[in-house]
């Protein structure tokens, strides 16, 4: 046994030892190529050359293979720059400006085209996960305007890039590129054909590649997940995310709230509910909503108008783990509701 023991640990320090010095001989031979961006090709990168080893050793990539792979791709200067927040904002953030950029007659229009369209598989999507068919189709005008804005950005060159060369959420592009290489590879893809967004978002619902693979579907039963090319697998997937992450059919998502007093206190708990509508009554909010529901104070601020205030409770906070924004989240609700009125105005006009 120790003969073996031994044998097993050479082995281990024989391939840690050879795939250095292959990924240096690699480094050498590979020609820099890139889609003209600045700089290095990957491969000639540390750091890659690191996480390359990593791959093979976790999950058994072709250490050439892979490496010729980031010999392709180079730091990508547009992806860096719009990841980053701008040194000096040029505008205050202001919700009056943002809900327009997404609640608006040409969404509107756009999601009652989708919805009729595949009205079919969003009640099959909406009877199985719970989740209103107006929800789903919002989320996906908010984020693609129905498919009709995926991203341009080759997806493994904008996760290197802001793995390698993008400090503060390194570690998290890490983990979204090691995702994508695996979901590349089980999909029989090559990862350099993907596109997606600056961020590495994929498709008409802009999953990242953990949520692709943790949550994504194949809802029109062509034992394949597409989420660029299928927009059933686009609704399923959305609909799985929301009923995964705690979407409570029938339930509210957010009232107007009024209040009394300095909110501070309650907007520094954040967007979690964690009061019920009776306690925060007790702390001058008040709202039309059941008192024993838990919610949280929301505020939509716009300079130079008055502070919207909402209350949202478990449903809003479930948009949320789709973009963890408060904006984002009364961007997808409103136009949900601007949809599902129209939506019910044309069934009245018939």
């Amino acid at each position: 046994m120790r003969a073996a023991t031994a044998t097993v640990k050479e082995k281990k320090n024989l391939k840690r030892t050879c795939v250095p010095l292959l990924l240096g001989l690699l480094g050498s031979l590979l020609p820099v190529a890139g889609h003209g961006q600045q700089g290095t090709s990957f491969s000639q990168d540390p750091q890659v050359r690191a996480f390359i080893v990593d791959m093979h050793e976790q999950h058994g990539f072709d250490v050439t293979h892979l490496t010729q792979q980031f010999a392709a791709i180079r730091p990508n200067a547009i992806v860096l720059r719009a990841i980053r927040p701008p040194a000096v904002p040029e505008k205050q953030r202001s919700w009056q400006r943002y809900r327009e950029r997404f609640v608006n007659s040409q969404r509107v229009g756009g999601g009652l085209s989708f919805w009729q369209k595949h009205a079919a598989t969003l009640q099959r999507a909406q009877a199985i996960y719970g989740v209103p068919a107006e929800v789903i189709v919002a989320i996906i005008g908010v984020e693609t305007v129905y498919g009709q804005n995926m991203g341009s950005f080759g997806v493994l060159e904008a996760l290197a890039s802001l793995a390698f060369n993008y400090p503060p959420r390194a570690e998290f592009f890490r983990g979204e590129l090691e995702q994508f290489l695996l979901l590349a590879r089980e999909n029989g893809v090559s990862p350099l054909d993907i596109k997606g967004s600056y961020a590495g978002a994929i498709g008409i619902p802009q999953f990242m590649p953990s949520s692709q693979r943790r949550f994504a579907v194949d809802f029109d039963g062509d034992d394949r997940i597409d989420l660029r090319g299928s927009n059933s697998d686009a609704i399923g997937s959305v609909a799985r995310f929301l009923q995964q992450h705690g979407w409570q059919t029938g339930a509210p998502v957010a009232v107007p709230a009024r209040v009394n007093g300095d909110p501070a206190a309650l907007l520094a708990m954040g967007i979690k509910p964690s009061l019920t509508v009776r306690e925060l009554a007790r702390d001058g909010v008040v709202a039309a909503a059941d008192g024993d529901l838990p919610a949280a104070l929301i505020d939509l601020v716009t300079p130079g108008a008055a502070t919207e205030y909402w209350l949202g409770f478990d449903n809003f906070y479930v948009i949320t783990r789709y973009n963890r924004s408060s904006f984002y989240a009364m961007s997808v609700f409103q136009l949900a509701e601007a949809l599902r009125a129209a939506q019910s105005s044309r069934g009245d006009a018939r």
